[in-house]
Order: C-alpha cells, then sequence, then structure tokens
C-alpha cells in the first residue's frame, strides 16, 4: 500500500471510498463528516437515524453516494467513547478501515485524520499513527495459499486533515511498520523453512542491503569463545546453531551513543528431551520471535539513521531431542565462566541467552535490550497481550516504558526480589535454569541478570503478545512483530 497526503476538497475527492468518523453518542455529525453529509443533501445523518448507528468503536456505516459527489461509496466509521479515545484508539481505528475497504474492493481510499480527538495530539503524531494502524492492519501472511481467496488491500490510501498531515509522519511510520512486517514474516515462517543457518542468511541480506556489519559464527567459533550454555541447547539438532551479530554505525558525526539489542534466536522449541506435549508444540516456530523483532529493528535503522551504535545480536539453534541432545542433570560454562545445572531442557531460551548477553557486554555497549518469548509464566502473570519488562536501571525501564506506550505496544514492569534468588542456587553448579513454580517469569529475569554484569539492562518477555492466532487490535492473527517499533522509537529518541 501507498500512503500520501490529500491536498484539496475532501468533499469533492475523486476515491472508491471516502471515510469519516463519528463519536459514540454524537448527537449531529461534525467536521468533514458534516461537510460529506451537505453535499449528500442529509442523506448520511438520515441513513444513521434509519439504521439506528451509534457510532460504537470500529462499527461501520456503508453508504452509495447516487452521483451525489464524486467519491464511489462512504463509510461512516465510530470512533466510541470521545473520553476514551486515544492514539492507539486512532491507530486501530485505520486498521479497521482497512479491513473495511478490503471488503468493498476499495483500490483507492481518502480518510480523515480525527485530529480534535487525541488530546491535540500534532499531526505528524497523527499522521503517524494512522499510517501504523493501516500498514500494521493490512498485513496478510498468504505466501504458502495456492488460492489467494482473500480480497485485495487498497493499493494506495490518501489522509486529509484541516491542517496538513506530516509527510515526515507518514515516512517514519512507514519505515517502521514496514520493519515490523518483516519480522512478522520471519516468524510465520514455519521450522522446516527458517532454520538457524537460514536466519544467519537473512542478517546477512540485511546487512548487504543496509550498509551494516555482519559477522557470523558457526559451531567451532561458538566454542572456541566458550559459549558452552547456547552449544548445549543447539546439540540435539540436525540443523546447526549460527551465532549473529550485525551493527549498525551512524554516518555522520557520532555522538558515542551505544545500544546491544538482544533477541532469543529459537528456530524451534520442542522441548527437548523435556518434551513439550503434543498441542504445546504446535505454534513454537514462535520461539524466534525476538530474535525476529531484532532483525526487523536493524532493517529499520539505515533508513531512520539515528545518530546511535546499534548491536543486533542472536544465538539462534533449534531445541530438539536428537540423541545428542542435553539431558536433564546437564551441567554447562556458560561464556562468562558460570556454570548451569539444566534442570528442564525447555528452559532453553535463558540458557542461548546468557551466552548471547555476555557477548553483548564485551562490546561495552551504554545499554543493553533484550527480547524473548521466554516464560509462560509471564502469559499467565499479565496476559496474552501484554509483555512483561524487568531489569537492573530503573530510569531504562522507565524510559523503555514510556516508548512502548506512545507506540502503543502493552507492556508492564515485573519486580526483582532478592527473595527469590534462592530458588536459582544450585548444589553442584553456580546456579540451576530453572526456580520453583512460583514467579517464573521472575525468576528467569533474574537468572539473566547473572550475566550483563554491571551495564543497564531491560529484559522483555514477550511470550504473551508475540504470536496470537486470533486477530486483535491492528495483529490480524499470527506473529505481531511486538518489540520493533517500541525499540526503533527508544532508540531514535537517544
Amino acid at each position: 500500500m501507498k500512503i500520501d497526503l490529500f491536498r484539496g476538497d475532501f468533499v469533492q475527492a475523486r476515491t472508491d471510498l471516502l471515510v469519516v468518523g463519528m463519536f459514540e453518542g454524537q448527537k449531529r455529525l461534525q467536521g468533514t463528516a458534516a461537510a460529506v453529509n451537505g453535499a449528500l443533501q442529509g442523506a448520511l445523518q438520515a441513513l444513521i437515524k434509519e439504521q439506528e448507528f451509534k457510532g460504537g468503536r470500529g462499527h461501520t456505516l456503508i453508504l452509495h453516494p447516487m452521483g451525489r459527489i464524486p467519491a464511489s461509496k462512504v463509510c461512516l466509521i465510530g470512533l466510541g467513547k470521545k473520553k476514551e479515545f486515544t492514539l492507539d484508539r486512532h491507530r486501530r481505528i485505520f486498521s479497521r478501515m482497512v479491513s473495511t475497504a478490503r471488503s468493498v474492493n476499495a483500490a483507492q481510499v481518502l480518510c480523515t485524520l480525527f485530529d480534535k480527538t487525541t488530546h491535540h495530539a500534532s499531526n505528524e503524531v497523527l499522521s503517524r499513527s494512522a499510517t501504523e494502524g493501516i500498514l500494521l492492519g493490512g498485513y496478510i501472511f498468504r505466501k504458502y495459499k495456492k488460492k489467494k481467496d482473500q480480497k485485495e488491500v487498497p493499493r494506495k490510501i490518501l489522509l486529509f486533515a484541516d491542517k496538513a498531515p506530516s509527510a515526515t509522519g507518514i515516512r517514519t511510520a512507514t519505515i517502521a511498520a514496514e520493519a515490523t512486517n518483516f519480522a512478522r514474516d520471519l516468524v510465520n515462517e514455519p521450522g522446516n523453512v527458517i532454520t538457524p543457518i537460514v536466519l544467519a542468511a537473512e542478517a546477512r541480506k540485511l546487512a548487504r542491503r543496509g550498509g551494516l556489519t555482519c559477522r557470523i559464527m558457526a559451531e567451532k567459533e561458538i566454542a572456541r569463545r566458550g559459549m558452552g550454555a547456547f552449544l548445549g541447547v543447539a546439540q540435539g539438532s540436525t540443523n546447526a546453531p549460527r551465532f549473529i551479530h550485525l551493527t549498525y554505525r551512524p554516518r555522520r558525526g557520532f555522538g558515542g551513543k551505544s545500544i546491544a539489542v538482544v533477541g532469543k534466536g529459537i528456530t524451534f522449541d520442542s522441548g527437548g528431551l523435556s518434551l513439550k506435549p503434543a498441542e504445546a508444540m504446535r505454534t513454537m516456530k514462535m520461539d524466534k520471535a525476538g530474535a525476529c523483532s531484532v532483525l526487523g529493528v536493524m532493517h529499520a535503522l539505515p533508513r531512520l539513521k539515528p545518530n546511535v551504535t546499534v548491536h543486533g545480536i542472536i544465538a539462534a539453534a533449534e531445541n530438539m531431542p536428537g540423541g545428542k541432545a542435553q539431558r536433564p542433570d546437564d551441567i554447562v560454562r556458560a561464556m562468562n565462566g558460570k556454570t548451569i545445572e539444566v534442570l528442564n531442557t525447555d528452559a532453553e531460551g535463558r540458557l542461548t541467552l546468557a551466552d548471547a548477553l555476555t557477548y553483548a557486554v564485551k562490546l561495552k555497549p551504554q545499554r543493553i535490550i533484550d527480547l524473548a518469548t521466554l516464560t509462560g509464566a509471564c502469559v499467565v502473570a499479565l496476559g496474552e497481550y501484554t509483555a512483561g519488562v524487568m531489569g537492573n536501571d530503573k530510569a531504562l525501564i522507565d524510559a523503555f516504558l514510556q516508548a512502548a506506550d506512545e507506540t502503543g505496544e502493552r507492556m508492564w514492569p515485573l519486580p526483582f526480589d532478592d527473595n527469590m534468588k534462592q530458588h536459582l542456587k544450585s548444589k553442584v553448579a553456580d546456579l540451576k535454569n530453572i526456580g520453583n513454580r512460583w514467579g517464573g517469569a521472575i525468576t528467569a529475569g533474574m537468572f539473566l541478570e547473572e550475566f550483563v554484569d554491571k551495564t543497564p539492562w531491560v529484559h522483555v518477555d514477550i511470550a504473551g503478545p508475540a504470536f496470537n492466532e486470533q486477530h486483535w487490535g491492528y495483529n490480524p492473527g499470527g506473529a505481531t512483530g511486538v518489540g520493533v517499533r517500541t525499540l526503533l522509537h527508544y532508540i531514535t529518541s537517544l
């Protein structure tokens, strides 16, 4: 889809679908909706009365102008209650608009920004929100469908506001949304397509296209660097592991700012010898979601050009129960020298991240943020739509959560508790890879803290929102690309 600005007479525009909005409980149409109703000689207001349309959030009403205006169809979309309307609701309305446009086969759509509804947000912010809603809501993964049975998304969407929409907002949001959809594509690919080696090849492609530095390590170098925790997870699979390090460096004056973003990259997770039940294994292609979000971030940086050095780090492996698989009770040594007693081979992500985080620390970034589909316990605690955030630096946590709030990605802080450290103590090694049954998301985060030294660090458990088979918000089902937009917003604000 191409998104552009519209300058001209909104009512007299020649388009397939003209979209205006109405708040719930609003007695009379206002703004562009009132102007369209006037041109239609009151037909829109009459249809509202006839259909008892209340303006409920996301509800739509389609009117055929019968030649009274150039538009082929008019869509009135419900905005919900005005006092509850937020920037993220604005984003969701545009996602709903795309699905409506698809349902009526509209190739071109003209829509107004709802600019008097989000606490006087700037046109740049509103343009960004609208663009993200359009591109994220219009995403479809149908690569493997022989029959293209879904209607096409619109080819062109034009945005209109009383004051001109922002080209900068549209451009920035397009980059972020395309990066998110790139991550979604990778997560949605099955395990027989995306193996660690293929994921590394995708990283190389990104590097070539964007002028990034790319280093890929195979098993011998991984072993030489002492990444025993990572290799322990990988050894049960016939698909060899790869360690991926991408680097973006700004071309203009370097201000010394730096960050490492680390993603869990389990391309398929069977649970290893601590085998998952069949039903729990069914969506485990998504266990690479953290890694794919990191690749999404690296996809966008060369176009956004922030004045920050960014390291993208992924320890990619497949967790399988092969003849050489890691056993419960095995002890492995991580890159920082700490030994780990493996009590559950299905708690594998923290083992791969232990070495990835240690590697990141050695690069001496000013801050580290990792994303991982780490624990079912986080989903129990926060639900399917919210990521858990924890770490060792309150200022960094607060700044990251602020970025998440501004992008509409739902995240919530979880506390570390020193009383729980005892559950990670092992009688035969420095650490166990699992605690007891309580607070599993927190003990997993506290395990990772053992590998970040004193570097300011945030851990984001995305097990809930990374993948959901049902449509929600501007996520059409499947992978969501969670974390990409928050990370980009945070990085570009440094």
